[in-house]
């Protein structure tokens, strides 16, 4: 079990050396340890934007024993990252006052051709990669529901609402729902083919499989999250939720629902 007061900075290289070392100075001055190897953290501190925060949930494993944080290095907070680097004293003054909460956003899962399940905190998308519709069977707890034609489908979390999902005109789910939405990508629909032709909003106990039909497109393009993945052959990507959750910490005043406000409105 990591000590509670270890704490893991995670970062581009990019990041200037005088910020990270200022953030890790504050951290020691307030009784927190820094450690060199996230196994040994309990508290995961990405600095950078929302895209770090992805890669630092994804890097480490998507732990459940870990609290997950974001910080702004560019002075933007985002959807994920509550503080910036100019406030993180802020942030620990704030832990210390016990004035944050504990928040947990659902993870969706996503298993190719039956191998290895990642876990995806945005989205699973399957898009094609030639100039060339994709075709897809659509298949709901092991029953046919539509077969898509297009550039590709979208399945995202709550939070992964706001993003890739959100540019082609899905809903911006609250994350105290849980279920997962399914998007559509510049589908075909005329008198030979046929959608739904909207998203669509699964509960968290649904199955959902893309299967996707061999007619030429042997090299669709699955992304997770921020990261995509060129893969021969796909036949099938089955996707579900179980209990996984990503821990984060949030000051209380600062809702999903400020930040949606904050960065749209």
């Amino acid at each position: 079990m990591s000590n509670r007061n270890n704490i893991f900075f995670f970062y581009h290289p990019r990041i200037e050396g005088k910020n990270i070392e200022h953030l890790k100075s504050l951290a020691e001055q307030n009784d927190l340890h820094v450690v060199t190897e996230p196994e040994n953290a309990s508290i995961i501190v990405s600095v950078g934007g929302d895209g770090t925060f992805l890669q630092a949930v994804r890097q480490t494993g998507f732990r459940q024993d870990f609290i997950y944080t974001g910080i702004a290095n560019d002075g933007q907070v985002g959807l994920y990252c509550d503080f910036s680097v100019e406030r993180f004293d802020e942030m620990i003054e704030a832990i210390k006052n016990k004035k944050i909460e504990v928040r947990r956003f659902p993870a969706i899962k996503a298993r190719v051709d039956g191998e290895k399940a990642f876990y995806c905190l945005n989205e699973v998308s399957l898009r094609s990669s030639i100039i060339k519709t994709i075709v897809i069977n659509v298949n709901i707890d092991g029953e046919h529901f539509e077969t898509f034609r297009g550039d590709g489908m979208i399945v995202s979390t709550p939070t992964g609402s706001t993003a890739y999902s959100k540019s082609v005109q899905g809903a911006v789910m609250d994350p105290l729902l849980s279920g997962f939405q399914v998007s559509e990508v510049a589908s075909l629909n005329n008198n030979s083919y046929r959608t739904l032709g909207s998203s669509f909003i699964l509960s968290k106990d649904r199955k959902l499989r893309l299967e996707v039909i061999q007619d030429g497109n042997d090299y669709p393009i699955i992304s997770l999250d921020n990261e995509a993945w060129p893969v021969q052959r796909i036949h099938h990507v089955d996707i579900e939720m179980d209990e996984t959750v990503v821990k984060t910490v949030k000051m209380k005043n600062n809702t999903f629902w400020n930040r949606v406000q904050r960065t749209f409105l």
